[in-house]
Parts: C-alpha cells; sequence; structure tokens
C-alpha cells in the first residue's frame, strides 16, 4: 500500500481517502496509482462505511500524475502499458466504489487528478479550485472511457473545449459546466462536504448502493429497462430499509437505517 494513500473513518459511517503528496501538489506516483485498488477495497469492507471523501492533504486536490516519473515510466512499451494499466484500474475502483463517493476539491484538480475527481459521484469545490484536463500538451491522448466519463459530467461541447484546448477552467465556469456539484467559501468547504455526507449516511444505504448500480448500467449503454433492473427495483419492497423507512414516515419519526 502506498505511503501517499491514506484512510480512515471520520465517525461511525463516513470515510475519507486522502491523496498525500502535498510537497507535489499531491502529483499521483506510479505507487499511488497501484495502490488506489487496494485501499478502496479495505475502505469497502470497513464496518459502518456509507459514504466515502475523497480529499487532497493540504491546499491542492491533484495537480495530475508525476511527471517527474515519466522519463521511466514511457520509458518501453512495456512499462508504459504497466503505468496506463494502473491507472485504468485506479479510476475503475474509484468509480465503481459501491457506495456514494464526494471529491472535495480545493486548489489544483488537474489532468489524472481532474480524472480521478470524476470518478467521484459528486464534487464539491472551494473557490481556489483550478481544473484542466491536459493530455494534449503532452502528445497524448484521453482514453475512451475516461472522455466518456467527462462527457457524462459536462456534455459533448465542455468535454471537447476542455480536451482540446487543455486550457485552466476557474471555479465558477467549472460550477456552471457541472463539473462541479456545488461551490462554497474556503472556510465552509469540509463542514459542507461533512454535513452532507452526514445527510446521506442517515438515509437507505440499500437505496443509495442500488442507485449508484442504476447509474453504472446507463454508463454501460443500457436505455431500456432490463430483467436485472427491474429485480434492483423490486427488491427494495421485501428489504429492512423498506420497512423501517415506511413505518418510520407513518409513526411521524426519523427512519433508523443501520
Amino acid at each position: 500500500m502506498s505511503e501517499n494513500l491514506k484512510f480512515k473513518m471520520i465517525n461511525d459511517h463516513v470515510g475519507e481517502l486522502v491523496l498525500s503528496q502535498p510537497k507535489r501538489r499531491n502529483a499521483l506516483n506510479a505507487a499511488m496509482w497501484a495502490g488506489l485498488p487496494g485501499i478502496l477495497k479495505t475502505a469497502e469492507e470497513t464496518k459502518g462505511i456509507k459514504v466515502l471523501i475523497v480529499r487532497g492533504d493540504g491546499d491542492h486536490f491533484a495537480s495530475g500524475a508525476d511527471i517527474s516519473e515519466f522519463e521511466t515510466l514511457y520509458a518501453t512499451e512495456e512499462s508504459a502499458r504497466k503505468i496506463s494499466d494502473d491507472i485504468a484500474a485506479g479510476f475503475k475502483a474509484l468509480a465503481e466504489f459501491p457506495f456514494p463517493v464526494i471529491g472535495l476539491v480545493r486548489g489544483a484538480c488537474v489532468g489524472g487528478g481532474c480524472g480521478l475527481a470524476l470518478c467521484c459521484d459528486l464534487r464539491f469545490a472551494d473557490t481556489t479550485s483550478k481544473f484542466a484536463i491536459t493530455p494534449n500538451k503532452l502528445g497524448l491522448v484521453y482514453p475512451f472511457s475516461d472522455v466518456q466519463r467527462l462527457i457524462e459530467t459536462v456534455g459533448v461541447p465542455h468535454a471537447k473545449d476542455m480536451l482540446f484546448s487543455a486550457r485552466l477552467v476557474l471555479v465558477a465556469e467549472a460550477l456552471d459546466m457541472g463539473l462541479i456539484n456545488r461551490l462554497c467559501p474556503v472556510d465552509d468547504l469540509e463542514n459542507t462536504v461533512l454535513e452532507y455526507a452526514l445527510n446521506i449516511a442517515s438515509l437507505s444505504t440499500q437505496s443509495a448502493k442500488t442507485t449508484k448500480k442504476m447509474f453504472a448500467a446507463h454508463s454501460n449503454g443500457q436505455r431500456t429497462e432490463t430483467i436485472e433492473s427491474e429485480a434492483w427495483f423490486l427488491s427494495g419492497f421485501s428489504s429492512r430499509d423498506f420497512q423501517e423507512g415506511y413505518k418510520a414516515f407513518l409513526e411521524k419519526r426519523k427512519p433508523d437505517f443501520k
């Protein structure tokens, strides 16, 4: 496990994954990419977790892949394939994390850092945040799955603009294009994210996890009901959460979802 990735529970139901290489604005090195699936598996299996917050250590989310390693990582076709596979696996592990994920963004959120933020279900940012996706600056090509994730978030016109120009997008524009869900003052960001996470944690975890399956099915091309998605829907009626939810509604009390 990379020493630059840190996971902890910040209360009974909310976990926090920290990208920690602050001297390099949390640039993601090879060990961090390789370690993401494992630490996310640890988070998934942690007792009580219902929501995951992803943030950077210090004043930045992540400034992208660690360019200081590029000469070694991309020296051969084999080594280039290895790091590309590790990055893809890290993105996939975060995108497929079964519980809701909130990206807490401040400062630089660029390149691979922005790609990682796009794997979160929601992104809350403060006024210092800056976004860019920059393969064109390096003569590289953005992978199809990452292009798809960007399109699903901001739409085709904005995705083309960001990828063709590799320009820096400031936070107000990021909010307008849907790249972030919430814009917060610097001093309010952490409390806003935590309050939002606690609200999710107070609701039905089964509903949230099943809803994530629905979104994943849509991303994978499903556009009509299937036997499987209908079963997801119908499973709710026999769940403990539904029994608790409707009884709490009738009894005019807050539901106690376990």
